[in-house]
Order: C-alpha cells, then structure tokens, then sequence
C-alpha cells in the first residue's frame, strides 16, 4: 500500500469533512453535535493553511485521514504553541495511518518553529462505552504526549457526561532569545521519503 501525504486544498472539503461528520454523528470524540456545512469547513481550511499545516493522508486518490494545527490561543506568548488535530476514516483504522500523519504534522511543526504541540482529547469518565474510548490517549502516549490537565464532566454529549484532557510534547528546546514562527504559508518544505516497504510518502 502506497500512502501519500499531501498539504490539503479547499477542493478537499467533502472528503475531508466526510470522515469528520463520522465521528460528529456517531462518537464523542468531538464535542461538535451537528457537522459544519461544506461552506463553514472550507473556511476552516483556508484559515488554518494560512499560518499552520493541514495535510491528508491519500491512497489511491482517496483521502483516509487528515491532520492540523491551529492557535492554542490567540495572544501572541502563545505563538510557540499549537493545538493538534487528527481524524482517520472509520474504515481505514489501525493502518499506521494516524502515525504517519502525526509524525509528519510535527516534522512541519518544527520547521515553523514552533515548540509546544497540544492535544485536546475526550475521554470516558470511567469506562469506555460504544461513543468513546482511551484509544487517542494511547495513541498519542505511544507518541511522547504527556498528560498535562483534566477537566471532569465538561461535555454532554448523546444524554452522557464527558471528561477532557490536554495532553503536550515539546517539540523543541525553550530559549530566552526565542526566534519567532514561520507560517505554514510561507514554508517551502521539500518532498521526503519515508523509509518503510509498505509506504511510500510525499508532501506536495
């Protein structure tokens, strides 16, 4: 199987809120109730490529799974910090394709300088239920996130309470004389293998 990774366009936004509106509809991975339009997740795209990645893993000309980054918060001592996001198509789990995609996020983190790389993630209360399970903690455990707060009963979702945790890995070292980001817009960031039989990956 032959993977590619690729900066998404605008021309992405059914395929890409396809595999969204999956776990908007069906899990509480996501604490959206109702799936955005076409219209507000193509604006979601546009905003996002104009200072941080958003790539998709393709096979085959289909996308099975995508990745970003967007502001942790918008004042500007936050500028070294993101928050991450990933999703893979329901069908396609457990394929690697998450790794690849995560790894390849924070590759193009660092090019842009930035350092702090947060997740957000829900999370059963106690125990895992046919909505949602610790599957995206261990995930990004396996991944060198580490757990930095919970925050108990903060969403309601399908008549049941959810937790949320932050989870943070230092992409890089911390300074006095810290240089500032580059946006994802201006970044010029060359093709690249990946050394592995079954994949092959490029950034376009």
């Amino acid at each position: 199987m032959k993977i590619k990774i690729r900066t998404v366009s605008t021309e992405d936004t059914k395929e890409l809120l396809d595999i969204y509106s999956y776990y908007v509809n069906h899990t509480a991975v996501t604490f959206e109730v109702i799936p955005p339009s076409p219209e507000e997740f193509q604006e979601r795209i546009s905003r996002t490529l104009k200072r941080y990645p958003f790539i998709a893993a393709e096979v085959q000309g289909k996308i099975l799974g995508y990745a970003s980054a967007g502001s942790f918060k918008d004042r500007a001592a936050y500028d070294w910090c993101v928050e991450t996001t990933i999703y893979v198509a329901e069908n396609a789990r457990r394929m690697g394709i998450g790794s690849l995609l995560q790894d390849r996020l924070e590759d193009l983190l660092r090019q842009q300088k930035i350092l702090n790389a947060n997740a957000c993630i829900a999370v059963p209360r106690e125990e895992e239920d046919e909505y949602l399970t610790f599957d995206s903690v261990r995930f990004h455990e396996r991944k060198g996130y580490k757990l930095a707060a919970t925050f108990h009963d903060c969403g309601y979702k399908f008549h049941r309470w959810y937790n949320m945790v932050w989870m943070e890995k230092m992409l890089g070292d911390h300074v006095a004389d810290q240089q500032p980001i580059i946006p994802f817009s201006e970044l010029k960031p060359s093709s690249v293998s990946f050394d592995c039989e079954e994949a092959c990956v490029t950034l376009l």
